[in-house]
């Protein structure tokens, strides 16, 4: 009884420290390439309250909203964003640090806290949203929560991820769109900054587009190309096992096609008896085709310029944060051997056997190692980067063609933007996801 009251115990617990797995964020990808953004949306709906537990409510409606959006359904993207933003700003009225069971358990025993990069993605998709249902004003409300976000993460941090150039860019411009002339002067020069204090790391410099000196007389089309997968973050471990006979090294670490890292992890500290188990992420590239883009309009060729490197926000982000990881992994390194022996001792003097107190230790040493998992958590339908240009068009109803090359330079896909009202003094903004 007592055993099966431990075996019911340990899969409540793993169930608890359940996550999007590599082998689910591949599939969605997958749709995502093949441009089925509606299928996959429907997929990662299916896993609320399997994949996205209560406590992950922020990255369900992250990965949706991003999704629905290159679905060009703005309203119910921005749906996801809104409940989206309510839970991080509730979350973040707490204190992440206080919990014991990172220290006890792993990483995934706390709620999703969204990266300040995906904090401030928020503000950029909502108002694309607003834009994408002519709705300017609301835009410029996003626009403005963007850069007051960016304003006090500024503040509060004085290196690494700090700042987003590319939000703070795209804010000038809803900020011009809605006549707020002198708070699009202040983003834009924040963006300049950003672009060259962060653009290195990041892998992007700040664009330059050319304004005709006739512009007031065209009418302007801003295109978005959201390009490519965003890194996929996995469980990489490192254990060593042993007993009186043998030890052993291993670094199990999770793929699409084999047993997780924590099941390999678990056999052998049973096996063995003992074991020290570290687990942290790793970001693994996703590999797509399409490396850059231009647009044809009105009888003229335009090169998009490369903007943004999410790939590369994302890996900030992680470099930042992997300290604290390999601290708290080596303290449950610790905590968990400790509790392995004390088992160990416990069930000897309770049995006054030596057999059932090796059971026992090695019990709990499984136990220990079935738990350590590294959170791998992230929003990960986002794409890996985002390519844009301006167009200054004579004011018609016309088609805009935005084309697909490769990294040789071939040309691999097309979108047609049909019947674009361009209007003279106007500007309209348009996006479109590759992720082949």
């Amino acid at each position: 009884m007592k055993a099966r009251i431990c075996l019911l115990g340990l899969a409540l617990v793993c169930s608890a420290c359940a996550a999007p797995s590599l082998r689910y964020k591949t599939e969605i990808n997958r749709l995502s390439a093949a441009g089925k953004f509606r299928e996959a949306d429907e997929r990662v709906t299916a896993k609320k309250n399997k994949l996205y537990k209560k406590k992950d409510a922020v990255l369900f409606y992250l990965d949706r909203a991003a999704l629905l959006h290159d679905a060009q359904d703005p309203a119910a993207s921005d749906e996801m964003l809104a409940s989206a933003q309510k839970y991080i700003d509730e979350l973040y009225a707490k204190s992440v640090s206080a919990s014991a069971g990172r220290l006890l358990i792993n990483d995934l025993t706390t709620p999703y806290y969204a990266a300040n990069y995906e904090r401030a993605l928020t503000y950029y998709y909502r108002a694309q949203n607003f834009l994408q249902r002519g709705d300017v004003s609301s835009a410029a409300v996003e626009a403005r929560r963007a850069v007051f976000f960016l304003d006090h993460l500024r503040a509060d941090k004085r290196k690494g991820y700090n700042d987003d150039p590319f939000v703070q860019y795209f804010a000038s411009l809803v900020f011009e769109s809605v006549g707020q002339l002198s708070d699009a002067r202040i983003a834009r020069q924040n963006a300049f900054n950003a672009y060259r204090r962060l653009g290195g790391k990041l892998g992007v410099s700040a664009p330059e587009f050319s304004v005709p000196k006739n512009a007031g007389e065209l009418g302007e089309v801003i295109i978005f190309h959201y390009n490519g997968l965003l890194p996929l973050k996995k469980t990489q471990t490192v254990q060593v096992a042993w007993s009186e006979a043998a030890a052993m090294a291993s670094s199990p670490q999770e793929t699409t096609d084999s047993v997780s890292p924590e099941v390999q992890n678990a056999l052998a500290a049973g096996l063995f008896g003992s074991a020290v188990t570290l687990s942290y992420p790793v970001l693994v590239p996703q590999p797509f085709r399409v490396a850059s883009s231009f647009v044809e309009a009105g009888g003229q060729r335009y090169v998009t310029q490369k903007v943004a490197d999410f790939a590369g926000a994302a890996k900030m982000d992680l470099d930042e944060k992997l300290p604290g990881i390999w601290f708290r992994t080596a303290t449950r390194a610790v905590a968990k051997q400790v509790a392995a022996a004390q088992a160990r001792q416990a069930a000897r003097s309770a049995a006054n056997d030596d057999t059932v107190g090796d059971l026992a230790g090695m019990f709990v040493s499984a136990l220990g190692a079935a738990l350590e998992k590294a959170d791998t958590r992230q929003w990960f339908t986002l794409p890996a980067e985002v390519r844009m240009t301006r167009l200054f068009l004579t004011p018609k109803t016309q088609d805009i063609k935005l084309l697909f090359r490769d990294g040789y330079g071939n040309i691999i896909g097309e979108h047609v933007f049909e019947n674009v009202p361009v209007e003279r003094g106007g500007r309209i903004y348009l996006h479109h996801r590759t992720a082949n």
